[in-house]
């Protein structure tokens, strides 16, 4: 007597039928629990990129937010190399491309506009 080569592939499938129903109740679960503890006020909120203790960092933010064009470092990749750019340009022209961007690659309002005397002046002095 032969087998049926589809009883595999159908067993299979209401296995796994079977365990997405179970992990969905459990997740249902697992939200509940996630929901009392936020209302309980243990939830941490994390830091918006670049505030250390409530205060803007510079360094921190360029850590974040600009490695991915100028590299780990700031080194230059897709962006130019931020090392000595105080002394190719002004610090108000920093502070213009960091407000309105760059024509062809960087963009505007990525610094908030509120921390943007801070970040030109780190990257005046950067070295």
């Amino acid at each position: 007597m032969k087998r049926n080569p589809a009883i595999p592939y159908i067993f299979i499938m209401l296995l796994g039928i079977v365990l997405v129903f179970f992990l969905s109740v459990k997740g249902l679960g697992d939200a509940k629990e996630i929901a009392k503890d936020n209302k309980k006020g243990d939830a941490k909120t994390e830091a918006p990129a670049g505030q250390t203790g409530g205060k803007f960092d510079p360094e921190s933010f360029a850590k974040t937010t600009c490695i991915s064009c100028h590299g780990n470092n700031l080194e230059g990749n897709v962006g130019p190399n931020l090392h000595g750019i105080g002394k190719k340009i002004s610090k108000d022209e920093i502070k213009n491309v960091l407000k309105n961007g760059k024509n062809g690659g960087m963009p505007a309002g990525l610094v908030p506009a509120e921390n943007i005397d801070a970040m030109a002046d780190w990257l005046s002095k950067l070295k």
